[in-house]
């Protein structure tokens, strides 16, 4: 049976996409609430934002590492780089979000 008789799958919404999703654009809200926020309690929002934000960009750079490794055992590897290039960029983006948060954190108490 060749490939081009096939029948095309409609690409299934894995629950694990929904569930970063959401947080994602939960966390992001709360940041940007925290940014335009001007009280005493902005950089604590911030730093709270920050951290949760953090964590789940973290928790994609995680799926990133597995999704490549998952998909370069299957010998995809097109898709294995997309998902290790995904994943690093999460990771990058992750890093830089403690890092706000403790220079945050610092500058709060100091």
């Amino acid at each position: 049976m060749s490939i081009a008789n096939e029948p095309r799958r409609s690409p299934r919404i894995n629950p694990t996409i929904v569930i970063a999703a959401i947080a994602l654009v939960g966390s992001g809200i709360f940041l940007l609430y925290g940014i335009t926020l001007r009280s005493k309690d902005q950089v604590p929002l911030l730093v709270t934002g920050a951290v949760v934000l953090g964590i789940v960009f973290a928790v994609l750079a995680v799926a990133g590492g597995i999704g490549a490794y998952r998909t370069a055992s299957e010998n995809r590897s097109g898709a294995a780089l997309v998902n290790a290039l995904g994943g690093g960029i999460a990771a990058i983006i992750s890093f830089g979000l403690f890092a706000f948060a403790i220079v945050m954190g610092l500058v709060w108490q100091g």
